[in-house]
């Protein structure tokens, strides 16, 4: 019995002292009584926790974006901030200034510096954020020339027939107006082009020697001794932006805003970019403020097939964008497509002139921009007082329909008519020209 009761005892001592426990847990505390303050959270350290938020004009690559100079960064800081400032921000964040230029087409100031010091761009765009006399920073970002192949070779043309030029050169030949060429280096002693440069200007840090690429497009506007340009008549504007770092020739953000500022200041018409890349802040207000100020923009579509994405400057709403076609009319396979295509020209073995004399057939949307920037160059000979709008206006009327029902996106309006184009312009009078 006396084991028995004891256990008893203890199971009874244990369930009055969890009842208790319990009713300490639940019961509310009596009216009056302030409640238990909440424990603070802990503080993140400095440096840890999500970033401070970008300001505006800071400008992180996209998700997945890596076509851009790896260790190098733009920069928007005003022209008034002194050097022994600018060195020491760059002191800070262990980088080295590069290049700096002031452009009158944008108003802005902008810095190439190199990160020294490790990390990544975007994380140096962050660490520039905190900087309040830098107002803006981006990837500087690295577009291609829009050139699927090259074979040398010199034979007949079939682009002057596709697009009616030996009957719009009878009213306009793109005399006196001044295009400009973005592109890799030109052969200014190729025979083709004798006379027809007016001026040139390195805008690449290591500016190559004259290219296929950039005597090419020079020649399919230009081109008046063994073969026919789109406008014999112009003077043009070169404007070496790509270097020759890599096997594969490309070009940055800066150096094209930096040619595309001379092509302003020269009084450029009409600027020609062959080439394609990702999207790009800083070129963006750098081609609307070109744009308004009346310079036609003309730009190749691209060549990276029909599921990649819009390449730019070509999808940029202030730019005139060319897709490519064949002597039978068909599509170039490798065109890229959308929306905002506006016209094609003939960009399939179409010849062209190539560097110390000699001639090349080259395929791509490059050439068929390069075209269509001559022919915007006729028109205004023709009436100066067109606008970048009137311009892409009378081209996509006046062009070819030859799409296959169902693919008309594809081609935009349709071929373009160099002819149609010029012959419905109404001539300036003397006295406006």
């Amino acid at each position: 019995m006396t084991t028995v009761v004891r256990l008893l005892l203890a199971i009874a001592l244990a369930v009055v002292i969890g009842g208790a426990a319990t009713h300490a847990q639940q019961t509310p505390a009596p009216k009056g009584t302030p409640a238990p303050k909440a424990a603070p959270a802990p503080k993140a350290a400095p440096g840890k926790g999500a970033p401070a938020a970008l300001r505006s004009g800071f400008n992180l690559p996209p998700g997945g974006e890596a076509r851009f100079v790896p260790d190098e960064v733009m920069l928007d800081i005003p022209a008034s901030v002194s050097t022994p400032t600018l060195d020491a921000i760059a002191a800070r964040h262990t980088m080295t200034r590069l290049e700096t230029q002031s452009f009158r087409l944008t108003g802005r100031t902008l810095h190439r510096w190199r990160l020294d010091g490790g990390g990544t761009v975007a994380a140096m765009i962050r660490g520039m954020n905190g900087e309040r006399l830098v107002l803006g920073a981006q990837p500087n970002y690295i577009y291609d020339l829009a050139q699927d192949q090259v074979a040398p070779v010199n034979k007949d043309q079939y682009a002057p027939e596709k697009l009616g030029l030996l009957e719009a050169h009878r009213l306009a030949t793109g005399n006196r107006v001044l295009v400009a060429v973005i592109d890799s280096g030109v052969d200014a002693a190729h025979p083709d082009l004798a006379g027809a440069i007016t001026a040139n200007f390195d805008a690449a840090s290591d500016a190559a020697a004259p290219d296929q690429h950039g005597t090419g497009m020079a020649g399919a506007i230009a081109a008046h001794r063994t073969m026919l340009g789109t406008a014999p008549r112009v003077g043009l504007l070169t404007v070496s932006a790509f270097g020759s770092k890599t096997a594969n020739t490309d070009g940055t953000t800066f150096s094209i805003i930096k040619g595309l500022d001379w092509a302003s200041e020269q009084g450029a018409r009409v600027v020609n970019m062959s080439f394609a890349g990702p999207p790009d802040p800083r070129l963006r207000d750098a081609l609307a403020k070109a744009s308004r100020k009346g310079i036609v923009l003309i730009a190749a579509a691209g060549n990276a097939g029909a599921q990649s994405p819009p390449l730019y400057p070509a999808a940029d709403p202030n730019v005139i964008a060319v897709t490519a076609t064949d002597i039978d009319d068909a599509l170039f396979a490798r065109a890229n497509r959308g929306s905002h295509i506006a016209v094609a020209a003939p960009g399939v073995d179409v010849l062209v002139p190539g560097t110390g004399a000699t001639y090349q057939l080259t395929t791509g949307t490059s050439v068929a921009a390069a075209q269509v920037s001559g022919v915007a160059a006729l028109l205004l000979e023709r009436n100066p007082s067109l606008t970048p709008s009137d311009i892409r206006r009378i081209l996509t009327r006046t062009a070819k329909a030859i799409a296959p029902k169902g693919r008309e996106r594809d081609f935009g309006a349709g071929l373009v008519n160099a002819y149609q184009a010029v012959a419905t312009t109404k001539a300036a009078s003397a006295k406006a020209k």
